[in-house]
């Protein structure tokens, strides 16, 4: 068979259902073996390879199963760099593959060459070109092993012009079936290191879990579960924490950091005498600039990449272990103790939300205007099932939904794009998560901002009828870097400013069935009906700009 069709096989033996991307001139062999073989992939074709990435990255979180993008040579190769760095950072393993000029051609300035192997190498965790038809199948082998194994990341392939006409033996077109999924083979944690951990619990008396993205992607939630309830232990999350516990659950502290946390959640972190890190990096947001916890306090760090575990703080145990492995041996350590102490956990989690909720209910009940963002936030709490996904930009949307969205049921239901926080994530990786899981309605939440990075994908959204219902802060404004010229720089604001767009005529021009909503009111109706609607949906909020707001933000340069 050719290289491009042993291409299509490895995917199909791979278990890949999906395939995001566009189409490029390098790229027609590739095509060409999607289109004639029956492989029982479908290929989404969207409007340009940066949100193909986005894609990918939502469907890959929502599904379990690695996330497939593709594009051209040149261009194509550079456009979805920043869905891939993204997927990357956020250990979600997302396979970009970018078809090349052919081998033959290099250094003879051919149209649209570049060196995609040296463009890629310090933003995935795995990166060939395949050269020689012959050994394709064997790195695609090598690129999902990486993908899936370890802390899980993404990975890249340039496929040349010549390597997808080469010959490839059919005998090499297999796959382990334990790398179709993440994280696959995880890691075990050392004994001993898990009964110092045990003994350590429970012999603290005002210890918090801090859970990072760790324990979503390796489904640890029952054993957070058990483990909060055997100690009365409060569990507080990162942003891409959410989810690792139900936000009703008494335990729950929510979201913690600059970003989303609040003075009451921040308080339970700081009181702490031991603080246990779960697949969470103590990185800048989260710890607020390493000040919470306060550096010297006991620290139990749990990660599957060793290189997390002391960055930030010393820690007094080190686990390196899958994040469901290692609490499924902690909790069995505990409960082989019958003296352990309870860590007043539900009591300081009430204690947290009645604050937040002190200062958030005016808010939401607010019929001010511009419309208050905590009142959009309080009637999407009403309206949408347990089960709905809210993928959120950066911006506006982030910190509000992060603070005050109290998540009804633990698993992967809120995506934001944590590591680089780029404008435009939320529509393509909202389409990902639909496609992904097409039995949860989707709500894509975005500022005007990101709507003007993305909006492209509104006619893809029409294509395909996918019943995603879009929301817009609108304010005209690039809010957070005004905020932060408000609160650091004397007021003196600068360029962060624009014309204020009428989204709903806009995405009502792509087939989008569109409102617009400025009375605080009418807020409820408009929202009941979008996301009623069986296909594609936008409302246009008229919102108030996040340098006048009590946004959960503390610190805008964080």
């Amino acid at each position: 068979m050719t290289g491009a069709e042993a291409m299509v096989r490895m995917l199909q033996a791979h278990g890949v259902r999906h395939v995001f991307g566009l189409c490029g001139d390098t790229s027609l062999p590739f095509y060409d073996a999607m289109a004639t073989l029956d492989h029982g992939m479908t290929h989404i074709l969207t409007r340009d390879e940066r949100h193909a990435a986005y894609m990918a990255d939502a469907y890959a979180r929502v599904t379990g199963m690695p996330g497939v993008c593709e594009g051209p040579s040149g261009g194509g190769a550079t456009y979805i760099l920043p869905g891939v760095v993204e997927a990357n950072e956020s250990s979600v393993p997302v396979l970009a593959i970018t078809t090349d000029v052919s081998t033959a051609s290099r250094g003879r300035y051919p149209l649209t060459e570049l060196d995609q192997v040296a463009l890629f190498r310090p933003l995935t965790k795995w990166n060939a070109s395949l050269d020689d038809s012959a050994r394709l199948p064997a790195l695609v082998r090598a690129a999902f092993r990486a993908m899936t194994t370890g802390r899980p990341g993404a990975a890249h392939l340039a496929l040349p012009f010549d390597t997808q006409k080469g010959a490839v033996d059919p005998a090499e077109i297999w796959a382990d079936p334990h790398h179709a999924r993440f994280p696959a083979l995880p890691a075990a944690p050392e004994p001993a290191a898990i009964e110092e951990a045990a003994d350590r619990l429970c012999g603290a008396r005002k210890a918090v879990a801090v859970c990072g993205g760790g324990p979503v992607i390796a489904g640890a939630f029952d054993a957070i579960q058990r483990l909060a309830d055997l100690l009365d232990l409060p569990v507080a999350t990162s942003v891409s924490g959410q989810g690792v516990i139900a936000e009703t659950d008494p335990h729950a502290v929510g979201v913690v950091g600059s970003n989303g946390g609040v003075p009451a959640t921040r308080a339970v972190i700081d009181e702490a005498d031991l603080v246990l890190f779960i697949g969470c990096r103590a990185g800048s947001v989260t710890t607020e600039r390493w000040r919470s916890p306060k550096p010297g306090v006991a620290i139990i760090h749990i990660d599957s990449d060793p290189e997390v575990i002391g960055a930030n703080y010393q820690p007094d145990v080190a686990i390196a272990a899958d994040a469901r492995l290692a609490l499924v041996a902690l909790v069995r350590a505990v409960e082989a103790r019958t003296a352990r102490n309870g860590q007043d956990g539900t009591a300081r989690a009430a204690g947290a939300w009645k604050a937040k909720l002190a200062a958030f209910q005016p808010l939401a009940e607010s019929a001010g205007t511009p419309v208050r963002p905590e009142r959009v936030i309080a009637t999407l709490q009403r309206l949408l099932d347990d089960d709905a996904t809210i993928v959120a930009d950066p911006g506006t949307p982030c910190p509000y939904f992060s603070a005050h969205y109290r998540w009804p049921k633990a698993g992967r239901h809120f995506i934001t794009n944590r590591a680089h926080g780029a404008l435009g994530y939320a529509l393509a990786a909202a389409m990902g998560a639909h496609v992904g899981r097409p039995s949860a309605k989707t709500v894509a939440v975005m500022g005007d901002g990101s709507f003007g990075f993305c909006c492209g994908e509104f006619e893809t959204i029409c294509r395909y009828r996918m019943p995603i219902t879009s929301i817009v802060f609108s304010n005209a404004v690039f809010g957070w870097i005004k905020a932060g010229q408000k609160s650091g720089f004397g007021g003196r604001y600068h360029n962060v400013d624009f014309s204020r767009t009428d989204h709903a005529a806009v995405a009502s021009a792509f087939g989008v069935k569109s409102w617009r909503v400025e009375n605080p009111e009418d807020l409820e109706g408009m929202l009941k009906q979008a996301l009623a609607h069986d296909g594609p949906t936008l409302v246009d909020v008229i919102a108030q700009p996040l340098q006048d707001a009590a946004a959960p933000v503390s610190e805008w340069v964080a």
